[in-house]
């Protein structure tokens, strides 16, 4: 994999010409700035931003003055190659707080593993429908120990609108819903994202998570998506790497306003749960 050229896909693809992540939202670019709106539950922020050294304070303002006048707490999704070289600093010297550092990893779904043996009684259960996105936001409340309306409804708005851009599974031990996993399928693109991957605490260690990694990988290759992408998580990334994936860059969520993270941040990192 050329990493130079890989990186520059990404960030042509996925963040400069992103498209919107969900049914009610849309991307904008004003100036040098692509964001992101649209309703209470959908992402609020800022995609990709090439910026100077004159012009990052500038464009700092008028992206806090303009979520702040819709009433809307947003992140600005900031990586490790972004220019300018201190804009961490700036938007700390503006009232971001800064979240967790994650890898951004990606791998080529040909190159995806088979998928693990699932332990005894467990089976995966396509999510289609509304019951099936309560049992994943069911998981996601026990494993990452966070209140998952806005997921809710997002995913319910995104599978009644357009089933075609999201895959999402569920590990069923029995009825008990154990592991949950969601893909996110952007039309026309070469990456799939691998997003909300998570067991609850009993049943790690098990080989769920990397099953879940296995089956959307194939899922994306059938669907002519070459690459995976994924926020690990320090819990995910020794994982990720054993299946081959590769750190591209490092990606630090800048949250302004106050931390609600479920309300304005739908797309929680993969991981195999929350950390203890």
């Amino acid at each position: 994999m050329d990493h130079d050229a890989v990186l520059a896909a990404f960030d042509r693809r996925m963040r400069r010409d992103a498209r919107p992540d969900g049914p009610g939202a849309r991307v904008e670019r004003v100036g040098e700035v692509v964001r992101q709106t649209g309703a209470a539950h959908d992402w609020h922020g800022v995609l990709w931003s090439d910026l100077t050294e004159d012009t990052a304070a500038g464009a700092i303002a008028e992206q806090i003055a303009y979520f702040t006048s819709l009433g809307r707490e947003f992140e600005w999704k900031l990586y490790a190659h972004d220019r300018p070289a201190g804009l961490a600093d700036l938007l700390s010297a503006a009232g971001f707080t800064p979240g967790p550092t994650e890898a951004l990893m990606v791998a080529e779904t040909g190159d995806a593993p088979a998928a693990p043996a699932l332990p005894d009684g467990v089976r995966l259960l396509p999510v289609t429908d509304a019951a099936g996105v309560e049992l994943l936001a069911d998981v996601h409340e026990r494993a990452f120990g966070t209140d998952r309306t806005g997921l809710r409804e997002r995913l319910s708005a995104q599978f009644a609108s357009a089933p075609e851009t999201v895959v999402a599974v569920v590990a069923l031990a029995g009825d008990t819903p154990v592991s949950a996993a969601r893909m996110e399928l952007p039309p026309g693109a070469d990456f799939a994202g691998l997003w909300g991957g998570g067991t609850v605490r009993e049943w790690r260690g098990r080989g769920l998570y990397r099953a879940l990694v296995a089956h959307r990988a194939r899922i994306a290759a059938d669907r002519g998506y070459r690459t995976l992408h994924v926020d690990a998580t320090d819990l995910s990334r020794p994982i990720l790497e054993r299946l081959g994936f590769r750190v591209l860059s490092t990606t630090t969520p800048f949250i302004y306003g106050p931390q609600a993270p479920d309300a304005y941040r739908p797309q929680a990192p993969d991981s195999p749960g929350s950390p203890g």
